[in-house]
């Protein structure tokens, strides 16, 4: 490796020919996933926990050695070539994420930690900006705390009113009942564009178009939904949308937010520091423009160089076939489901990802995923951080087995043949 070598040659140098897209072969891409091919408990690793954090290829790990071997420096202002090459590798970063998204320009990305702050983001500058007494928000049965907790506070802080959108025993969204809901006083719509506990997929571009029509903006929490298909924020029409890099095959800690542009210019800054100032003094400050007024600090630049790298890797493959796939595990394993006693599936929408959440009779989905885990078997047990929906089905939790593009059929039989040894032992 050569110090002239920039952080993006090294996240490029794996991909085909412009325009020339891999055919999708799960086990070349499985290659490519170094922390696939080990054993736990003596056990081949199945991981199926991809909504709680997705894993890494190898071009992501690559870049992130390359910078802090080669490139380590503070992005933007630097008079060397160090920070030179660190803030031209973070910045196009920045473009590789506003291309995926489609969004319109690339100061309408924003970086984070991740979705959390991101949603906390508009929150706290937007919704405390616009909402007064008797205001309404509306969220709805299924979020992720994270999408909850942050609009409680709001309407706490402003007296605005929380309201809550129904879903159905099948986890759907009920666009009737919320379409019912909106009225003059709607001032934010922020809805999950997949639940993180069902697997549920929410018509944000609907859900947009009957907001827009009262007057309401729309924030959209895409955590999950990021690494199953190609998202056009635009077309959606959405006025916020938010995810994790973590959960698409990135570093943990980097996340974005993206905002039509008049509405960021509107919101104050979230938090005060350097790089989002234009000038101090103590008689007053003004903030940078867009993206900077939001990024206060040294940002997570590894993270969202890593980031950039996971883009160029996703986009080397056949999504549509990634898709397929992600629909081939699932129909797989909920046929298994159906066969096989004392398991009720949760969340069983027609429009969903590739998540299975479940209960098995009698078992305590704790207990589940220990017995699992002894056979190599990684899943995610509890209320996923969605007490609410587990309180709406009177259960403490589930087991919840996340599939994405790396994992295959076997893994799926592993799984079932897994929960067959779990009921002898319980």
């Amino acid at each position: 490796m050569k110090a002239s070598d920039t952080s993006e040659d090294i996240a490029t140098s794996h991909l085909p020919e412009e325009n020339q897209i891999k055919p999708f072969d799960v086990a070349a891409v499985r290659a490519d996933f170094p922390i696939l091919h080990q054993k736990i408990n003596g056990k081949s690793l199945v991981y199926l926990d991809n909504a709680a954090t997705t894993q890494k290829p190898q071009s992501v790990l690559d870049v992130l050695h390359h910078y802090y071997s080669l490139d380590n420096a503070n992005v933007h202002r630097g008079a060397h070539q160090l920070s030179d090459r660190a803030t031209e590798s973070f910045e196009n970063a920045r473009r590789k994420v506003q291309r995926f998204l489609n969004a319109a320009k690339p100061q309408e990305i924003i970086w984070s930690k991740g979705t959390t702050e991101s949603i906390n983001m508009v929150a706290h500058c937007y919704g405390k900006s616009v909402l007064t007494a008797g205001d309404e928000v509306i969220v709805s049965a299924m979020e992720h705390h994270s999408n909850i907790v942050p609009w409680q506070m709001v309407c706490e802080q402003t007296g605005a009113h929380l309201k809550v959108i129904p879903v159905n025993a099948d986890g759907e969204l009920q666009f009737d009942e919320y379409v019912s809901l909106l009225n003059e006083r709607t001032k934010i719509v922020s809805v999950v564009h997949v639940s993180n506990a069902l697997g549920s997929v929410n018509p944000i571009k609907a859900i947009a178009e009957k907001a827009h029509e009262v007057g309401a903006k729309v924030v959209v929490d895409g955590a999950q939904a990021v690494a199953h298909w190609n998202v056009d924020v635009q077309d959606l029409d959405c006025d916020f949308y938010a995810f994790s890099g973590h959960k698409l095959f990135a570093p943990t800690g980097i996340g974005v937010l993206y905002g039509k542009q008049e509405l960021l210019e509107a919101m104050p800054p979230y938090q005060g520091g350097g790089e989002m100032i234009e000038k101090v003094s103590f008689a007053g400050t003004t903030y940078n423009e867009l993206p900077y007024k939001f990024e206060a600090g040294t940002p997570h630049i590894a993270g969202a160089i890593g980031l950039g790298a996971a883009i160029d890797y996703l986009d080397s493959l056949d999504r549509q076939a990634m898709a397929s796939h992600e629909a081939d595990l699932l129909s797989r394993a909920q046929a298994l489901a159906a066969s096989c006693d004392g398991i009720e599936l949760v969340g069983v929408a027609k429009d969903k990802v590739s998540v299975m959440s479940f209960l098995l009779e009698g078992a305590h989905p704790q207990d589940v995923g220990m017995l699992l885990d002894q056979q190599g078997i990684a899943v995610r047990t509890g209320h996923h951080c969605a007490m609410p929906i587990m309180e709406q089905y009177k259960i403490p939790g589930t087991v919840r087995a996340s599939f994405t593009f790396y994992n295959t059929l076997e893994e799926v039989e592993a799984l079932f043949t897994g929960i067959e040894k779990v009921k002898t032992f319980l």
